[in-house]
């Protein structure tokens, strides 16, 4: 990865969500599951642009999990860095949440698709999930596909890279199921929610032309 550092500001965020979301109305979400902490805020923008007259709130669910590893440095110390291995922290408690899979569209939004290693796991235990709803239904997918549950994915940026996870082709190459709102290089994105100084961080973003888009 580049160490040049690309600041992002809530408005260029903002404009993100909403230039992408007509491209995700057509995919028709009935559910958006949020990744933590980077998928929260875009999942809770792209909603409004997503909501249509006179029709509830799209539901918004959270889940977190973690990607990261303890390595030994030559001091003796450790210092946390990417890994490969992805721990769950939160996950959705369906029965009290009276959340059904089953049959619907559901996007997994996050703020990057970077290693691909979250994304491709929280999409595989939500397929397992959806799975075994199904079968406790009695319902046959394969027979029924008119249950089949259908995931789309979202991210704000998706790093052009090498990655160590995939996601399945039949999303990865469909338009209309995997959204990237920006396509970057392999740089270090700095976004809003993680800065403990929100005016230096919004006035880097400017200067770097990461604040808004001119029409």
């Amino acid at each position: 990865m580049s160490e040049e550092k690309v600041y992002i500001s809530y408005n260029n965020v903002h404009q993100l969500c909403q230039e992408t979301a007509p491209k995700i109305r057509n995919f028709n979400p009935d559910i958006i599951i949020a990744i933590g902490g980077g998928g929260f805020i875009p999942a809770r923008i792209l909603r409004t642009f997503l909501r249509e007259p006179n029709t509830p709130n799209i539901r918004i669910f959270a889940i977190i999990v973690s990607l990261y590893e303890n390595v030994q440095t030559a001091a003796g110390g450790t210092v946390e860095q990417i890994g490969v291995k992805v721990h769950r922290t939160q996950w959705i408690d369906y029965e009290q949440c009276k959340l059904d899979l089953v049959g619907k569209n559901v996007l997994i939004v996050d703020e990057v698709d970077d290693t691909r290693t979250t994304l491709h796991y929280a999409l595989s235990e939500l397929q397992k999930d959806a799975d075994e709803q199904a079968k406790a239904k009695g319902i046959d997918v394969e027979k029924n596909p008119e249950f089949k549950t259908t995931f789309g994915v979202f991210v704000l940026h998706d790093k052009k890279k090498p990655k160590r996870a995939d996601l399945p082709p039949e999303i990865l190459e469909d338009s209309k199921r995997y959204f990237a709102a920006r396509t970057v290089p392999d740089v270090w994105l700095a976004y809003p929610w993680e800065s403990k100084d929100i005016v230096y961080h919004t006035k880097m973003a400017v200067e770097q032309g990461n604040d808004v888009f001119l029409p």
